[in-house]
């Protein structure tokens, strides 16, 4: 809070406290001219009079105190950007309950501390809390359920960018992911032509998809060659040390529609995987692994040609 903000806090916050004390004083106080109770002059039906009885004395203290108590919680904790005699802060309350609750986690985790991803998933009670970790953290991207959307990865098949061994996730769980597809419309265009782009496009469809234009399949391979294999693979297989996915198979990260296939060429992808180790610590990390572990089957060995990184 900027230190104008504050001032306007504390000059409105006096005001009040100033109008509260005007107020009881003005409507405790009694007037010479006033009436007495039984002498309000307000009478109905010749005989119901209408009293005007003040509260009570300690009734009106105690509002007096709650005012000065209000005083004093303001000099204590403090306003605005102004700090108060007890040196209190949100801040410092939030790092304090932060650092209690994570040495509650760090007991009770610790049976868990150093195992691997696999080993743990075989533990009911580390996967439950991994899961917990899991829709807390990572369902915003991945889905509840870890199927994820456009853009982001199913968790719950066995197509691994990055390598789907135990290691390879627990990686990038705890360091994350940063996958960059350059754009190459410009580049594809200067080596084959305006029908560079949609002559590659076809032919990477062809891949997975039979039945794609022949002519452009065929131009489209060569220029594939000379600029996505250094990446993909000569095949198309992928390299997982890059985060490279594999174009043979039907699963696409962001569409396999020909717009969608355009805009990648265009504008390039970049994928990000944020690093959760430092905000998780070691052991919710692997926690977590092991549960993204147990979504997926593991039974197909990785495509044949692929570059696998391990």
């Amino acid at each position: 809070m900027t230190p104008a903000w504050t001032w306007y806090v504390v000059a409105v916050t006096v005001l009040n406290l100033l109008g509260c004390v005007w107020l009881l004083r003005s409507n405790t106080k009694r007037r010479p001219d006033d009436p007495r109770p039984d002498e309000t002059g307000h009478v109905w039906d010749g005989d119901l009079t209408e009293y005007n009885k003040p509260l009570p004395r300690w009734w009106i203290n105690l509002f007096y105190i709650t005012l000065v108590f209000s005083v004093g919680y303001l000099v204590w904790y403090g306003v605005g950007s102004l700090k108060g005699w007890g040196h209190w802060s949100s801040g410092s309350e939030w790092a304090t309950e932060t650092a209690a609750e994570n040495a509650r986690l760090d007991d009770t985790l610790k049976l868990y501390a150093g195992q691997s991803i696999d080993e743990l998933a075989k533990d009911p009670r580390a996967v439950a809390i991994g899961r917990a970790v899991f829709i807390n953290r990572c369902a915003a991207c991945h889905g509840s359920s870890g199927q994820g959307a456009t853009g982001y990865p199913d968790l719950s098949d066995d197509i691994w960018h990055w390598g789907g061994t135990p290691a390879r996730i627990l990686d990038t769980i705890a360091n994350g992911r940063h996958a960059v597809m350059p754009a190459w419309a410009d580049t594809l265009k200067a080596q084959g032509g305006d029908t560079a782009v949609d002559d590659t496009i076809a032919y990477v469809l062809s891949l997975s998809r039979p039945g794609q234009p022949k002519e452009a399949a065929v131009r489209g391979e060569k220029l594939f060659a000379g600029t996505c294999s250094a990446c993909h693979g000569p095949q198309g297989k992928g390299n997982q040390a890059l985060g490279a996915p594999d174009l043979t198979d039907r699963y696409w990260l962001y569409g396999s529609s020909t717009a969608s296939l355009h805009k990648t060429l265009e504008a390039g992808r970049q994928g990000v995987m944020p690093a959760w180790k430092e905000q998780l610590g070691d052991t919710r990390t692997r926690l977590v692994g092991a549960y993204v572990w147990t979504l997926s089957p593991h039974k197909e060995p990785p495509p044949a040609g692929a570059v696998v990184a391990e």
